[in-house]
């Protein structure tokens, strides 16, 4: 679907839903505020609504109060943003098909009835920033800047291998209409409550490695102890992602009794899309994730042979390249 036929969608819709995907991160967050604040200020009557509700981490963002955790009423329009199938919602709109689909992830399932993904966004903030005004909207300081906390958030500070040039230029953009990037990237990616850090310590008090790969697991004991309010990580996935000389990193984090969150972070050149893609997940190359049903024990053990004949794969088929290369 190309900008003139979106354009001429959201124009002349009156009410519209969006949503994204459940435990949502920044880039979710943002691109529903960014997107909703934009139709508000426009007239338009908009919903936003997520199953879980707005984090500890974005409640600052503006409009962060306007998201609700479901739809009140029917809308004549209902847009998904950053999310890649329709099972990560967590809910559906009883029967009826989302309208359009905005995101930027590879694994994309393409589940709406029209589709805009751009696979090579740093974000689906990055996305809406470029289309916004292309589609009649203007992008004031409140846009801008739930915007640009997604883009911070999503290539986790411009330190992700999909961050560019274009997605530096358009985090400028976005400051030059006064987005507050040191704000930002402190309640994106530096603050935290003390209940976020303290549920990591259970993580980290376990983190195993073995070769090139490192894991550790979350419990629903973990987040009881801990008061972690959220079903999520609390962005302890960025932390693993940083260790040195870890090819692999994967958390393992326990949402009931009989299902498992599963994240994996990737050095450049590996694609753990393909490993979420195998456990009914996706993502991007670089970061990826999957839902689970089975207990702890099942589920760890399941991901983590999966994960080391992947990197045996990789070893084997980089080892040919270079024998092939002396020969």
């Amino acid at each position: 679907m190309i900008d003139h036929q979106i354009r001429a969608l959201l124009q002349k819709t009156k009410k519209v839903g969006l949503t994204s995907h459940k435990r949502p991160d920044g880039d979710a967050i943002g691109s529903v505020l960014g997107l909703g604040l934009a139709l508000i200020d426009t007239g338009k009557e908009v919903q936003m609504v997520l199953r879980d509700g707005v984090s500890h981490t974005f409640k600052h963002l503006p409009g962060a109060d306007l998201i609700k955790r479901a739809f009140k009423e029917e809308c004549d329009l209902y847009i998904a943003l950053d999310c890649s199938d329709l099972d990560r919602i967590g809910f559906t709109l009883e029967g009826r098909n989302f309208d359009l689909v905005i995101d930027h992830h590879i694994t994309n399932e393409g589940f709406g009835i029209h589709n805009l993904v751009d696979a090579d966004a740093v974000a689906t903030c990055a996305i809406l920033a470029e289309r916004l005004p292309l589609w009649g909207f203007k992008i004031d300081t409140k846009i801008a800047s739930v915007l640009l906390s997604g883009i911070i958030s999503d290539s986790i500070g411009f330190r992700t291998s999909n961050t560019t040039s274009k997605s530096l230029r358009i985090a400028a953009d976005l400051m030059d209409l006064g987005a507050d990037i040191s704000t930002l990237y402190n309640k994106a990616l530096i603050s935290r409550s003390f209940e976020a850090a303290n549920y990591w310590g259970y993580g980290l008090e376990r983190l195993t490695r073995q070769n090139g790969l490192v894991w550790t697991m979350l419990t629903l004991e973990d987040r009881m102890k801990a008061q972690y309010p959220g079903s999520d990580d609390a962005d302890l996935t960025n932390i693993l992602s940083s260790i040195e000389e870890i090819d692999i990193a994967v958390l393992f984090i326990e949402q009931s009794q009989d299902k498992v969150k599963v994240s994996w972070r990737a050095r450049p050149g590996l694609n753990v899309a393909k490993l979420a893609a195998d456990f009914n997940g996706g993502g991007h190359p670089a970061a990826a994730g999957a839902e689970i049903q089975g207990n702890m024990e099942e589920v760890k053990q399941k991901v983590l042979s999966s994960t080391r004949q992947y990197l045996e794969r990789f070893e084997s088929d980089l080892q040919s390249i270079e024998e092939g290369r002396t020969e």
